[in-house]
C-alpha cells in the first residue's frame, strides 16, 4: 500500500469498539444466563475468533452488524466442542478462554495462526497447573496448541511476576469452577476491565490495590453492554492529529478507563494539544470525546508503571518520539517483544527506514527526535495491525511518498482504519 503526506487533517469520527472489552463481554455473556446484548462490538478478526469458539461449544450467538446477542446458558452450560478451538490471531482468546477451558467437565483443544503457536503461554500454564489444572503444551515449548483435560480446580493466591490483563483474566476465570477463593497479584495494576466487568454479572469479586480476589461457583446475569471506542484505536488518530500541520479531529466516544489511557499522559507530556470533552460512564467504564489540534511536540521519559496503562500504543509513541524534538526514552516494556511481533525489533527497524536516530535496548529503545532528517520508506508491517497502522501515520507526516507491505493486517482490531484515515485528509 503507498500513502501520501498530508497537509491536513479535519473532521470528526468514532473508532470502534474496544477489543478488550468485546472479547469479554461475549465471554462472560456466554457463562451467564439469559441473553446478554452487546452494542458497538469490534468486527475485528480477533473479536470474531471469540464469537467462533463459544459457538463450538454449544453457545448461541447472533451477529447483527456490530449489535451481538449472546444466549448463555450457565457457568456450567458448555458443550464439548467437535475438534480444536481455533483462536486465530488472538492472544486475548487464547489466554482467557484457557482461564474457562481448565474448569470444563469435557476435554479440548485450543489451536491458533503460526504467531499464536510462538506466543508464550507459559505464563499461564503455570499457575494454572498450580491450581491443579491438567492442560500442556502439544508441542512440549510452552506455546499453543493447548490441550485440556477435565480437573478439580482449587482455589490459589498468586503472585504474578508480570502486569498482564490476560494473565490476571485467565485465573479469575478459573477461579469461577475453583473450590475457593482465589487471588491474583500484580507487579502493578494492569487494565482491570474483566474485573469491573464480572462484578456488573454478578460475581463475587473484589480489587485491592494490585491484588484482585474472586469467589467460586457464582451466578451470572445476562448484561446488557455497550463498548466505548477503543483507545488503542483512537491513539493512532491521536497521534495523526499533533503530527499534522492545520489538524482539529473530534475523536468521538472514547474509552478513557484509567488503566488504559497512559497514551493521553505521554502525549499531553510531550506537548500535545488534547482537549477531554463530554467525560461520562457508559456500562460502567469511563467515556468521552477528544479533541486534537496540531502540536510542537518535544521528548519525554516513559517507564514504570505507566507501562501497563499503554503497552499496546508504545509503537504509536515511538513514530510521535521520531517527529519531536529531542530525545524519548522508552524503558521497562521487554512485554514488547512476545506480541504479534517483536515490536521492539519491528518499531526500531521501521524508524530506522525512515531516517530516525533510533537504539533499541533490551526493556525498550531510545529516540533522537530530528523531524528534519526524516525522510520516505518501504515499511514492513511484520504481520502486526499496530505496527502497519503506526507507521500508515507516520507515513501522513514524511514529505517523501511511503509504502507499507502486508498492509492489510489491520483487520484484526480495525478493518476501516485506511477508509476512516483517509476520510480526515483534505490535500492543498
Amino acid at each position: 500500500m503507498e500513502l501520501q503526506h498530508a497537509t491536513q487533517l479535519r473532521g470528526a469520527l468514532a473508532v470502534p469498539g474496544d477489543k478488550s472489552i468485546s472479547h469479554r463481554a461475549v465471554m462472560f455473556g456466554a457463562i451467564a444466563e439469559g441473553t446478554t446484548e452487546i452494542t458497538n462490538f469490534l468486527q475485528g478478526a480477533d473479536c470474531l475468533s471469540t464469537i467462533s469458539c463459544f459457538q463450538k461449544m454449544g453457545i448461541s450467538i447472533e451477529n447483527q452488524s456490530g449489535h451481538i446477542f449472546v444466549k448463555g446458558k450457565g457457568l456450567h452450560g458448555l458443550t464439548s466442542p467437535a475438534g480444536a478451538l481455533d483462536v486465530g490471531n488472538s492472544g486475548t482468546t487464547a489466554r482467557l478462554l484457557s482461564g474457562i477451558l481448565a474448569g470444563q467437565p469435557f476435554a479440548s483443544s485450543l489451536d491458533g495462526d503460526a504467531s499464536i503457536r510462538t506466543r508464550p503461554m507459559k505464563r499461564i500454564l503455570d499457575p494454572l497447573t498450580s491450581m491443579g489444572a491438567k492442560v500442556s503444551s502439544a508441542n512440549g515449548n510452552g506455546c499453543a496448541p493447548l490441550t485440556f483435560l477435565p480437573a478439580k480446580l482449587l482455589g490459589i493466591s498468586y503472585s504474578s511476576p508480570v502486569a498482564s490483563a490476560q494473565v490476571k483474566s485467565c485465573l479469575l476465570l478459573a477461579g469461577l469452577y475453583a473450590d475457593g477463593e482465589t487471588s491474583v497479584t500484580e507487579p502493578t495494576l494492569s487494565r482491570n476491565h474483566t474485573e469491573l466487568m464480572l462484578a456488573a454479572f454478578g460475581a463475587n469479586i473484589r480489587a485491592r490495590g494490585t491484588t484482585v480476589s474472586v469467589q467460586p461457583n457464582p451466578r451470572l446475569m445476562s448484561q446488557k453492554i455497550q463498548a466505548p471506542g477503543d483507545i488503542s484505536s483512537a491513539a493512532y488518530f491521536i497521534a495523526a492529529g499533533l503530527l499534522t500541520p492545520d489538524a482539529e479531529i473530534l475523536i468521538q466516544n472514547v474509552g478513557v478507563n484509567p488503566t488504559r489511557d497512559g497514551v493521553l499522559t505521554v502525549a499531553r507530556a510531550m506537548g500535545g494539544r488534547i482537549q477531554t470533552l463530554n467525560m461520562r460512564t457508559v456500562s460502567g467504564e469511563p467515556v468521552c470525546d477528544l479533541l486534537v489540534q496540531t502540536s510542537q511536540l518535544h521528548g519525554t521519559s516513559i517507564g514504570g508503571d505507566l507501562i501497563p496503562a499503554l503497552i499496546d500504543e508504545i509503537p504509536i509513541l515511538a513514530v510521535l518520539a521520531a517527529f519531536a524534538e529531542g530525545a524519548t526514552v522508552i524503558r521497562d516494556a521487554a512485554e514488547l517483544k512476545v506480541k504479534e511481533s517483536n515490536r521492539i525489533v519491528s518499531t526500531t527497524e521501521n524508524l530506522k527506514r525512515m531516517g530516525a536516530d533510533v537504539i533499541p535496548t533490551d526493556d525498550g529503545m531510545v529516540i533522537n527526535g530530528n523531524p528534519d532528517k526524516l525522510h520516505g520508506a518501504d515499511f514492513e508491517s511484520y504481520f502486526d495491525h499496530r505496527i502497519a497502522m503506526s507507521f500508515a501515520v507516520a507515513a501522513l507526516a514524511i514529505k517523501d511518498p511511503c509504502t507499507i507491505s502486508d498492509a492489510s493486517c489491520v483487520t484484526i482490531s480495525y478493518p476501516t482504519f485506511y477508509q476512516d484515515l483517509a476520510g480526515l485528509i483534505t490535500r492543498r
